[in-house]
């Protein structure tokens, strides 16, 4: 229905629209998916031409309906491919994104709707992202990164906001991987460092940019 191209717009447009309550800038999008300013242009003027995204120049993006479940749709797949590639084949978390990535543009409705009654209607990705069910309803939960828990405060690791595979080789390197207990026993005032308590027998010392990308449930 639409191309490569166009999804992975569309996609990225929903993914920076959720940090901002105004309207994605032609470099942001330009940034996301590295490539240049004007080239971005045109391809918004497509969308718009197809009526997925309001765009006015200088004023910024904003998705339409039909933009948003299109982009919905394409994270849908992306995150069930994402279980599966690990559940069933065997992956690692850190090893299917580049794969999800093709997936994802497979463009058969029933063939994702059966993967999702395979894997039994997941709730969440490997990486603890929600995944939004055949009508576009995510079911979220509350997460918090760990650079705004208290000391003495317990989480259970439930996400990461971070997708690199350099990041979670280095969090499952160091035992922090979803379903993780932890407890913030002490934060370094001089670096922002914090040492945690993992699963009530090991502790640990991260940096403040690993603690702002560990989500957790309190």
């Amino acid at each position: 229905m639409y191309s490569f191209t166009e999804e992975n717009y569309l996609k990225a447009i929903y993914h920076l629209s959720n940090n901002t309550e105004a309207g994605v800038s032609t470099n942001a999008i330009a940034e996301l998916i590295n490539t240049k300013a004007a080239s971005v242009t045109d391809m918004l003027k497509k969308l718009s031409d197809k009526e997925l995204i309001n765009y006015i120049k200088y004023q910024g993006v904003t998705l339409t309906e039909s933009g948003k479940k299109a982009a919905v749709s394409i994270i849908r797949k992306h995150r069930l491919w994402e279980v599966f590639l690990v559940k069933k084949l065997g992956f690692k978390w850190d090893e299917v994104h580049d794969i999800a990535e093709e997936l994802e543009h497979i463009n058969s409705t029933v063939l994702i709707d059966r993967l999702d009654d395979f894997l039994g209607n997941p709730e969440v990705d490997p990486h603890g992202d929600p995944i939004p069910d055949k009508n576009g309803l995510f079911q979220h939960k509350k997460l918090i990164s760990i650079v705004r828990m208290k000391i003495g405060q317990k989480g259970v690791i439930s996400g990461v906001g971070e997708h690199s595979s350099l990041f979670l080789k280095h969090l499952e390197k160091s035992d922090l991987t979803l379903g993780t207990d932890i407890t913030i026993k002490e934060v370094v005032e001089f670096d922002g460092s914090v040492l945690l308590l993992i699963d009530n027998n090991k502790e640990i010392t991260i940096s403040r940019e690993v603690a702002k990308n560990i989500l957790v449930v309190l």
